[in-house]
């Protein structure tokens, strides 16, 4: 094999090392020449028979490999954990460090030239790009595609927000539980991810923003065979992107986050991506404080009409011009040098196009104003919230009221529903110790359930404030990410019944209006919440896990490894014994 391949340090040598390199290929059925001269290209595959969103992978890995084969490239396969949010608990949000950590470690440990990402769930994406970004070996991602939509009373429908409406009429009284029985029933027809611009769609077309996969990848349907076309079109480009040397360090950028971000914004997408964008940043070394995101906020409307900030779904996006069409709308706001995974730059790929008006609308002609992504900071989050004005009652955006405040989950569950419950229209309900060490792992708790009196009254939003996170998929007047967190003493722990609130969006404000020495006298009794793991990857979790605002990474994971040539140590010339 050619020494400029990095598989070359193992196939290369005639002594033991070479030998029992090649033969590990040989015992799998390879022939003789497998390995000489032709790129190693690994198949990172979050496959799982546990994860809806990723069992149909294997087919796409098959895709991947035609791909890889009829380029000359040789196409390895390999499963990492893999990150499911319907089965996994207390939330996937937990492991995606861990399934982070596994990619990374198998991209700098075996032989690749370079890696195809094949995932699809909402916490799959960012661990493969945060694990690639860190290992650094040449990579290409390629997601799994938005499931077939539901078709509920003649209306296809979403999994996540329409789910959340039909379960707040069940509660309202509004239809019955055999109503709700039968969305259950129509409910997820095929494999792939959520069909609304939750956060697993948010990724995907991020992909194609900082430029690490195939432009009109990300909106393909999962069912489609065009998704298995752009899967073969991907497994091609991995053995160029080998044969270039083309690393996720040259195209992961301060210009690239700037682009993904823009992109953020102008689908409407999930406010779940910051956490994965400020995690990525930490780990490829760009400072992105928090405020950037409120920056292109305001200067970037949303113009994609999906749900939750529109009314349509994924695949007439992907029908409407896909994720190329978004960003030739979105140009002016771009930074076209931003290098991509075809080895040219953002704005040479952005040929115009002429997409359909009623998923995507102009710069001049929005599906919403610009402000669609708000952070705020005040007394009650010193490092910062976010809240999504775009999906929230406009009247909650300037808001003060009462705290009614619930300590955990399970105080939620046990009380929300209480007619004797001492919550209004305009309490602020506040549920805190679920945040990255509260939740543990800070689970998709914020989108508090209005509750059942004021539904039944006609109430559809109140302000909520949280340290957790919220389904891409959700709406309300939600404030999230709350930073510090309550569980570090964060001043969220320091909120009482009846306390006074005050959220004011448009001056991006979010104040506790006790008096210092009050708090003071609050913060000598608090005592932070019992460790929920004292061993095993739940312990080192808590001992390392930074907070939402540095994008709930490690502590030990942030900054740029280093270069993979330079590892692994040990297994090539020069080993014990004379090897």
């Amino acid at each position: 094999m050619s020494r400029s391949l990095r598989s070359g340090r193992w196939f290369d040598g005639h002594d033991v090392p070479g030998l029992l390199h090649r033969s590990a290929l040989r015992a799998q059925g390879f022939s003789v020449s497998a390995g000489e001269g032709q790129p190693i290209i690994g198949i990172c595959n979050s496959w799982s028979e546990l994860v809806n969103c990723n069992v149909h992978l294997r087919a796409l890995g098959a895709a991947v490999k035609r791909g890889v084969s009829a380029a000359g490239g040789v196409p390895l396969e390999f499963n990492t954990i893999s990150l499911g949010e319907q089965l996994m608990k207390p939330t996937t949000m937990l492991y995606r460090n861990l399934m982070a950590m596994d990619v990374e470690e198998c991209l700098r440990s075996y032989p690749l030239d370079a890696v195809v990402l094949l995932g699809g769930c909402d916490k799959t994406i960012p661990a493969q790009l945060l694990g690639a970004a860190s290992a650094d070996v040449p990579a290409i991602a390629l997601s799994g595609g938005p499931a077939t939509p539901a078709v509920f009373r003649e209306r296809a429908v979403s999994v996540g927000t329409d789910l959340w409406r039909y379960t707040d009429q069940l509660r309202a009284g509004q239809i019955t539980q055999a109503d709700y029985d039968d969305f259950e029933a129509a409910a997820g027809p095929s494999p792939g991810h959520c069909p609304e611009m939750g956060t697993a769609s948010t990724m995907a077309a991020l992909l194609e923003g900082l430029g690490m996969a195939l432009p009109g990848s990300a909106c393909v349907p999962a069912m489609d065979a065009r998704r298995l076309q752009v899967a073969e079109a991907t497994g091609a480009r991995a053995v160029a992107v080998a044969r270039e040397a083309l690393r996720p360090s040259a195209i992961l950028t301060e210009d690239a986050l700037h682009n993904a971000i823009t992109l953020l914004m102008g689908i409407g997408g999930s406010v779940n991506a910051i956490v994965h964008l400020l995690a990525l940043a930490g780990r490829i070394g760009v400072e992105l404080p928090l405020r950037r995101f409120d920056e292109v906020a305001r200067r970037t409307p949303a113009i994609v009409d999906v749900q939750p900030v529109g009314g349509h779904l994924v695949e007439q996006l992907f029908h409407g011009g896909g994720i190329p069409a978004v960003l030739a709308e979105l140009r002016p706001l771009l930074r076209e040098d931003a290098l991509t995974i075809t080895g040219h730059t953002l704005g040479a790929a952005l040929r115009p196009k002429r997409p359909d008006a009623a998923v995507i609308r102009s710069l001049q002609d929005p599906v919403r104003p610009a402000g669609g992504v708000a952070v705020l900071h005040g007394s009650l989050a010193p490092d910062g919230a976010v809240i999504k004005p775009s999906v929230a009652e406009p009247a909650l955006l300037e808001h003060e009221g009462k705290a009614l405040v619930f300590e955990d989950i399970d105080d939620v569950a046990a009380r929300v529903d209480d007619p004797d419950l001492a919550a209004e229209p305009g309490t602020v309900m506040v549920l805190r110790n679920t945040g990255p060490r509260g939740g543990p792992g800070m689970p998709e708790w914020g989108q508090l359930p209005i509750p059942q009196k004021l539904l039944r009254a006609g109430v559809r939003d109140m302000l909520r404030i949280s340290d957790a996170r919220m389904s891409g998929t959700a709406f309300g007047a939600v404030v999230l990410h709350v930073a510090p967190e309550a569980a570090v003493g964060g001043p969220l722990g320091l909120v009482r019944d009846g306390d006074r609130i005050a959220v004011s969006v448009r001056e991006r404000r979010i104040d506790l209006l006790v008096d210092e020495e009050e708090l003071g006298c609050r913060r000598q009794s608090w005592r932070p919440p019992p460790a929920a793991y004292r061993r095993g990857y739940g312990a080192l979790y808590l001992e390392h896990v930074l907070q939402a605002d540095q994008g709930c990474d490690f502590d030990f994971l942030r900054g740029r490894s280093a270069h993979p040539e330079s590892e692994p140590r040990g297994v090539l010339r020069g080993m014990i014994g004379g090897w």
